[in-house]
């Protein structure tokens, strides 16, 4: 394709109108100075997805300011964390969301078409590493969001890795249905795609099915998917699960055009990628990290193998640590926001505890931290359990427990609220005929509020938080709960 074909070619397209690479680069411009004249350091975004939230990512790299991502599903007070920590000067976002600083100066601007209000706020320099481009947020196992400290060149490594293991594929539309604020999304369904020439469709996420930061609707989602004939998706797995339900449930499949549905952000698990593919999904894990600038393995068509996480990506490297720990270089972060005194060693150590097999493709086997050990001397990792029990389709989700216990017992919350005992019970079976014996589930209960931020059970991306888990139904388990 000539310079010009490619200015002319659509780079994103919300469903009610099409931005072409030509005109992103001029409204990144013009709002690159606007920035500037502002005199902008670190500029938030809180917004839907929408082609305005990229032209803001591409400005602010254009105007070398500090980029902070923020999930309009984060609560007001990890918001107002985050932009403290970070030392936002300046936030953009949508109008009715700006009355949340009715002390800052506020003035209106369009971006890509779309009404926008830019912020500005009194904010002191925090410690920072040098060269930091932008800063993600994970929302933390205590609700505290950390701030992640990534430069430009990480984050170019990994879009370019990915076009580059990509490319036999020949995506050219991508459907963006995870917020851009979270990195898997901002990096590989955003800055890949558009560096490979590709369009990103971009619509808001209501009309995607999701509201919040785990609602989804699985019907509206396919309908979405139908009418825009994607040839690339990123889903979590409860996403895809609810997907992969729907379509049984209904008798359809997914659309013809799709080549990757790309499944990350936890395991997955061998029954839900054959249950996927089965329906038309052509479903496929990897596995990344923020600390990693996102993705750093995946599985991809005539590179496969279920159950593992893939094989390293061409800007990754990985190894693994006497202790099983999973370690990774290549693209990693700066450091954490506020401790500039820390830099990353060469080798990150993950967390994950994993081996890499002898074709090149890694199993994560559960977190380190999580590790649990038996009475019996055993260790089990409860994700590695839990993958095993959320792939039954009566078990939406499942946290299991058993440290210095003589069996390991679970927490359970069913797909259906109503779902009897026994078909919980033959859901438990059918998971632990996979299991050894000193894995398998000798008692469950059911949960007492659904897994999410609002129960105080999870996270705000859906993480369950082990500690308030155990402590709600530590009775029922007969069990202690940690003081």
């Amino acid at each position: 394709m000539s310079p010009r074909a490619e200015a002319f070619a659509v780079a994103l397209d919300d469903g009610a109108r099409h931005v072409t690479f030509a005109e992103l680069d001029d409204e990144a411009s013009g709002l690159a100075d606007r920035l500037r004249a502002e005199g902008t350091r670190v500029v938030a975004t809180l917004m839907d997805n929408s082609p305005a939230w990229v032209v803001a990512d591409l400005a602010a790299a254009r105007a070398a300011v500090v980029h902070v991502p923020l999930p309009v599903f984060f609560a007001p007070g990890q918001i107002d964390h985050a932009l403290r920590a970070a030392g936002v000067d300046t936030v953009l976002t949508v109008p009715p969301l700006a009355a949340r600083w009715p002390a800052g100066a506020a003035s209106d601007l369009a971006v890509a078409g779309q009404p926008l209000s830019i912020v500005r706020l009194r904010a002191a320099a925090p410690p920072m590493s040098a060269g930091t481009a932008k800063i993600t947020f994970t929302s933390g196992t205590t609700g505290a969001p950390k701030g992640v400290c990534l430069d430009a060149d990480a984050m170019r490594r990994v879009a370019e890795g990915l076009v580059e293991a990509m490319a036999p594929l020949d995506i050219r539309r991508h459907l963006c249905a995870l917020p851009f604020a979270v990195l898997l999304e901002n990096i590989a369904g955003v800055m890949a795609p558009l560096l490979r020439g590709a369009t990103c469709i971009t619509p808001p996420l209501q009309q995607l099915g999701l509201s919040g930061s785990s609602g989804f609707d699985a019907a509206r989602f396919h309908a979405c998917a139908l009418a825009q004939q994607p040839h690339s998706i990123i889903l979590l797995p409860q996403m895809l699960r609810a997907w992969s339900g729907y379509l049984q449930q209904s008798g359809q499949r997914a659309p013809d055009s799709l080549k990757l549905v790309a499944v990350g952000g936890a395991a997955v698990g061998v029954k839900l990628l054959q249950d996927a593919r089965a329906l038309g999904i052509p479903a496929f894990e990897g596995y990344g990290l923020s600390e990693g600038a996102s993705v750093q393995t995946l599985n991809l068509p005539g590179h496969d193998r279920p159950g593992t996480a893939g094989r390293a990506l061409p800007h990754a490297r990985l190894r693994i640590a006497p202790d099983g720990e999973v370690e990774v270089a290549g693209s990693l972060f700066l450091g954490y926001l506020g401790d500039t005194a820390t830099p990353p060693p060469q080798w990150w150590p993950t967390g994950d505890l994993g081996r890499i097999d002898t074709d090149g493709y890694l199993h994560i086997s559960g977190r380190k931290k999580h590790l649990l050990i038996t009475a019996f001397g055993r260790n089990v990792s409860p994700e590695w359990v839990e993958t095993a029990l959320r792939g039954e389709n009566a078990i939406a989700q499942a946290v299991v427990f058993g440290d210095a216990q003589p069996a390991l017992c679970a927490v359970l919350w069913p797909v259906r609220p109503d779902a009897p005992d026994a078909q919980l019970q033959a859901a438990v079976d059918a998971a632990n005929a996979t299991l050894p014996d000193y894995a398998r589930i000798q008692r469950w209960v059911r949960g007492r509020a659904n897994f999410d931020a609002a129960s105080g059970m999870a996270t705000a991306n859906g993480r369950p938080q082990r500690a308030t888990i155990l402590q709600l139904h530590a009775d029922a388990l007969d069990i202690a709960a940690a003081p």
